[in-house]
């Protein structure tokens, strides 16, 4: 008899072990659950959902934090606004499905081409912000510029029903530096943005955040060379 209490009393017990495990295996599925939707949310929440580049306030975060570094370390960084021209042809003469295709093709080409140090990021509609940390000199940022007009110029190849077609796209850049062209992520932006505005009218592909004569940096215009500035296939 008590041989048989014993037997029954261990087999409660092993039972109860059993349930134990695997409830706390469940809890540990929906702990595990709840984090990975909670860092899904936390992403969408700070990346566009066409692209998959940071959003404004991912952007703003970075750009923050680099202009922190920047005065710790005594060392310049620099905003670019890119515009991208004539976007609303795109939608207008293929539709806006085949203008988020191109949307999310130069997204990639920006984001394969982007320091790892920088961010890119979509600022909205057809606009995009780089942030360049740790920059040496203005000449490095042309170059950079010089860089991402190449990669929006390139054909867009895409299949509509059945038929290949290649829109091309050109850009507008505006340039601001920090310290010089403003001390807050806020006034690095507008000058970014002021100076896009004079890039596009110009049409020179990108443009300083200066005042003066020496305020247009000419690079790309329409494919070739703008006078003052440096031919198109300059490295």
């Amino acid at each position: 008899m008590q041989l048989r209490d014993a037997s029954q009393e261990l087999m409660a017990v092993i039972q109860s072990l059993r349930t134990e495990i695997r409830d706390r295996t469940m809890v540990d599925h929906q702990l595990a659950a709840a984090v990975e939707q909670e860092e899904g949310s936390r992403n969408a929440a700070l990346h566009d959902h066409l692209t998959g580049l940071p959003n404004r306030v991912l952007f703003t975060d970075r750009l923050e934090h680099g202009i922190a570094q920047a005065k710790r370390h005594r060392s310049i960084l620099a905003v670019m606004f890119v515009d991208l021209d004539n976007f609303k042809t795109i939608n207008d003469t293929y539709g806006h499905d085949t203008g988020d295709a191109v949307l999310k093709m130069i997204s990639t080409r920006l984001r394969h081409g982007t320091r790892d140090d920088d961010t890119v990021s979509r600022h909205g509609g057809d606009e995009f912000l780089y942030l360049l940390n740790r920059v040496r000199e203005e000449n490095d940022i042309s170059t950079i510029a010089v860089k991402v007009l190449r990669a929006i110029r390139a054909p867009c190849n895409l299949i509509l029903q059945d038929v290949t077609v290649s829109p091309c796209m050109n850009a507008s850049i505006g340039i601001a530096v920090f310290p010089r062209d403003g001390a807050t992520a806020g006034a690095l932006i507008k000058s970014a943005d002021e100076a896009m505005y004079v890039a596009k009218e110009s049409k020179s592909g990108f443009a300083f955040a200066q005042t003066g004569v020496g305020a247009l940096c000419s690079v790309f215009s329409h494919g070739g060379p703008i006078e003052g500035g440096v031919a198109a296939d300059a490295p």
